[in-house]
């Protein structure tokens, strides 16, 4: 009975100490995650360089003088915004980059420098700010990926320094203050009513210009043409007075489509070497006046 009472009490003993054993394992265990390198410094000095991914096992982790930096070599980025920039004509323009870089050597970026990430912002806010002062605002617009390659190579050098290497730098936004956005929008507009009314004036010079170029080119035409219609009566009359009987019936057709009943009086039979139908006419008076 004894014997079961102290088989008992072991096993009872054994899952008391289980809680102790897993907190004892976990002072004496390190563990290493994948794309991460942990430094460990003993009295201030670089000890071991774990690189592997995994458990360690360190019998002194859990004492003070032991220190644990854990730096990871994965791809970061930072957004840095609202870094205000003069161009060459003095106006003031708020830039946003994004910066993708990688730490490389891993000592450097934990002991070479006192806060890299705080320096990496000044960095490249100073950079953006020499390569953009001398260039204006349009330009600036337009070659943004070439300006962010070269705040990529501006920001490698001092970066290279502290074991941090920029794959990435990309000019995101730019943009300007509001009072004076609002006084570059009137410009435009300005530019723009100018373009409109030069465009309107251009507009109605030119057409006028056609306007007057096709009417000189009707009278001339319609000149050419009313000197053309003689001609062309004189060639029909010498073509029918080759054919009197044509010609004396296409005369008495014509005199008589002058005959107007209301208001005509014709005069026809004479012929020969008479009195003409004409002379008839102007004698028309005298025979009425009474003798």
């Amino acid at each position: 009975m004894s014997g079961q009472n102290l088989f008992v009490s072991g096993i009872l003993v054994a899952f008391a100490a289980l809680p102790a054993l897993f907190l004892l394992l976990r002072l004496f265990r390190l563990e290493v995650e994948d794309g991460q390198v942990v430094l460990v410094t003993r009295f201030g000095k670089l000890a071991p360089t774990l690189t592997r991914p995994g458990w360690h096992w360190m019998a002194d982790r859990f004492l003070p003088w032991t220190k644990i930096h854990r730096v990871s070599l994965r791809r970061d980025f930072r957004d840095i915004t609202d870094i205000y920039v003069n161009d060459s004509r003095g106006t003031t323009v708020v830039v946003d980059i994004w910066l993708e870089f990688r730490v490389t050597d891993p000592r450097k970026a934990t002991f070479d420098v006192a806060d890299w990430d705080h320096s990496l912002r000044n960095l490249a806010s100073h950079a953006v700010i020499s390569i953009l002062g001398n260039r204006e605002f349009k330009h600036i617009l337009c070659d943004r990926t070439q300006l962010g390659e070269l705040l990529r190579q501006e920001i490698s050098v001092e970066t290279a320094r502290w074991g941090i290497a920029i794959e990435l730098a990309f000019i995101k936004n730019v943009s300007l203050l509001p009072e004076v956005s609002q006084q570059l929008f009137q410009a435009i507009a300005a530019r723009l009513e100018r373009a409109k009314a030069d465009t309107e004036e251009e507009g109605r010079q030119r057409v006028a210009m056609l306007s007057a170029e096709t009417s000189a080119r009707i009278a001339n035409l319609v000149g050419e043409a009313k000197g053309q219609y003689p001609a062309a009566i004189g060639r029909a009359y010498a073509a029918l007075q080759k054919k009197p009987a044509v010609f004396d019936a296409y005369r008495e057709l014509y005199e008589l489509s002058l005959v107007r009943p209301q208001s005509t009086v014709a005069f026809q039979g004479f012929a020969g070497e008479g009195l003409r139908a004409a002379d008839a006419a102007m004698l028309a008076p005298a025979l009425d006046r009474p003798k």
